[in-house]
């Protein structure tokens, strides 16, 4: 039986990852931050869906260095990590203070890349192992007002291009994936006038669903996809990067 963390888990691509990788038979790690009741629910469905299967809540603040350590503890069976995890800043950079990018740096890169190193004996243990980041369209095109976000999410993607190098004669695949507008509660942010003005962008005409990333995820944890390593495959339904 094979094991996977799936960080972010109480969002909704981290909770669509979940679903979709416990369909495919894996064990998970369900970790989480803030939302405790949405994972007990979560794990109390998946318990008695898949009774074969492990499920384990992982409590943790990801922008916290000490978190990281704790994390790898706790763990004593690892295959995959899917890093789903993270937040934003929206504001100009002039108006966005040291502390707010010194969390978005801590929680999408530097604890990540932590996280892989103090799990890469875990997973290089395996025959083959993989590691998928959901990083952002804006880690590729750039975008005004989440620059700090454009910013950590275009250094997952050169963290992925250059990890995958060091780590592919272990057998350990390292990709991500770049959305570009997903149909998630981060999204709220934006005005309706807002939304109808990106649909205008996007020939599909409508935002991902949470489902359609986890899909991609579960592709490239597969074996056809054991040949995919260092690559960052844009999700945006058309909208061009």
């Amino acid at each position: 039986m094979n094991y996977v963390l799936v960080t972010g888990a109480s969002g909704d691509i981290g909770e669509a990852c979940v679903k979709q990788l416990a369909k495919k038979g894996y064990s998970v790690y369900c970790h989480y931050f803030r939302n405790e009741q949405k994972i007990k629910s979560l794990l109390s469905d998946l318990i008695l869906k898949y009774p074969k299967q492990d499920f384990f809540a992982l409590q943790a603040d990801l922008s916290s260095p000490k978190s990281v350590e704790q994390i790898t503890k706790d763990m004593f069976q690892l295959h995959a990590i899917i890093f789903a995890h993270g937040d934003t800043v929206y504001k100009l950079l002039s108006d966005t203070t040291p502390d707010e990018m010194t969390h978005l740096w801590h929680t999408h890169v530097y604890n990540p890349i932590r996280l892989c190193q103090l799990c890469q004996p875990k997973l290089t243990q395996h025959s083959h192992s993989q590691i998928v980041f959901i990083s952002s369209v804006y880690g590729l095109i750039g975008s005004s007002m989440e620059v700090m976000y454009s910013t950590v999410k275009g250094a997952q993607i050169a963290f992925v291009k250059s990890y995958a190098k060091e780590v592919a004669s272990m057998n350990l695949t390292i990709n991500a994936i770049a959305p570009g507008a997903v149909d998630t509660n981060m999204n709220t942010l934006w005005s309706k006038e807002e939304k109808q003005s990106l649909l205008l962008d996007i020939p599909l005409n409508r935002l991902a669903q949470p489902k359609e990333v986890a899909s991609l995820v579960s592709y490239l944890l597969s074996e056809d996809a054991s040949y995919i390593t260092g690559s960052t495959i844009p999700l945006t339904g058309g909208w061009s990067v």
